[in-house]
């Protein structure tokens, strides 16, 4: 392959390559400044850094790519893979031509063919033997790779904080600003002051929704899968003012059974939305087993849907707790009844 040759006779990282003997200069359109100190990318218990904004990236996952759209790095992304959904209509027009190589994992073959200097993925099993590759082989092959910390299997310190908070999210929107450059830098402090500025507006109406509880069911008809204390589901529960019925069980998610959800009897049940478990599907299932059939949440349809990527940790968080929040006013008679109780 040409791409692993060309690392093996320079023996520099690829974003390096035109600094190397026989190849073409990058020229001046080159983002690329190895006078640069390294960025550090730690997470899930890996280091890796980068010098030098990247050229060419790729982004596993929709809060990866979507991430890299809204700063502004649209033009250096080299390919998608294993997307949640369609992107956001913000952001469809600048990907139209970025290829997604693959719904799932994609190979490392089709990876290395794109010949990235930056793997981006949303999930720490996206860069494993058993997804797209191991994160030590890219970086052998000169490739850097980074998983947000909020997506990192195990908590702890350079793994995944527990529990999640919008600073949290915040740090890894500013730290991909600046690998990705002074440009993308500006962009992603100003978006972290936006949603800062949204968060406090939120605050001060969450008042009218304290004490409402919910359960917030991510996906599996079978034994459903409910957002427990730790991740994003919590984090966006109360951001919009809800309780989490299973806020006490660890984790980011947790299976439980029906006897469970239909014991937790809650305000409003949360549904997310996706291609390969809809909301749709979940309300079928809560009507047709006789344990939740009979719930008034099922019964009067108290149900707020929320997209999937707007439930993975990142720019798509505090838009979800305000769509979250805003749905919650359609069930206006159980707001003031709970207001209104002793």
């Amino acid at each position: 392959m040409r791409y692993r040759r060309a690392l093996i006779v320079c023996a520099v990282p690829a974003m390096a390559l035109g600094a190397c003997t026989g190849q073409a200069d990058a020229g001046p359109e080159s983002r690329t400044d190895q006078s640069e100190e390294p960025i550090e990318l730690a997470s899930c218990g890996y280091h890796s850094e980068i010098t030098g904004p990247p050229e060419r990236i790729l982004a596993i996952k929709s809060s990866t790519a979507e991430l890299l759209l809204a700063l502004g790095a649209g033009d250096r992304l080299v390919g998608t893979a294993f997307l949640d959904a369609p992107l956001p209509e913000e952001y469809a027009a600048e990907a139209a031509d970025v290829p997604e190589i693959s719904e799932q994992n994609p190979a490392s073959e089709l990876v290395l063919e794109l010949e990235p200097d930056l793997i981006v993925a949303g999930w720490e099993s996206n860069l494993t033997d058993a997804g797209a590759g191991d994160r030590q082989m890219y970086e052998d092959l000169g490739v850097a790779t980074w998983v947000p910390p909020s997506a990192c299997e195990q908590a702890g310190e350079d793994h995944r904080p527990a529990p999640l908070t919008f600073e949290d999210v915040f740090a890894e929107i500013e730290l991909m600003g600046r690998v990705l450059g002074p440009e993308a830098q500006a962009r992603a402090e100003e978006l972290i002051a936006e949603q800062r500025e949204q968060l406090a507006e939120l605050d001060e109406q969450i008042s009218e929704t304290a004490g409402l509880r919910a359960v917030w069911w991510s996906s599996n008809n079978q034994t459903p899968y409910v957002g427990a204390g730790e991740g994003a589901p919590q984090l966006l529960l109360d951001a919009a003012g809800l309780e989490n019925v299973f806020d006490d069980l660890p984790e980011r998610w947790e299976n439980i059974s029906w006897e469970d959800f239909a014991a937790a009897d809650p305000d409003v049940i949360v549904l997310v939305d996706s291609e390969w478990n809809s909301a749709a599907s979940k309300m079928e299932a809560l009507t047709e087993e006789p344990m939740t059939s009979e719930l008034t949440a099922v019964q009067e349809e108290r149900y707020i849907v929320l997209p999937f990527p707007a439930t993975e940790p990142g720019i798509r968080n505090v838009p979800g707790a305000l769509d979250l929040h805003a749905q919650l006013a359609e069930f206006s008679d159980l707001i003031e009844q709970e207001a209104s109780a002793p």
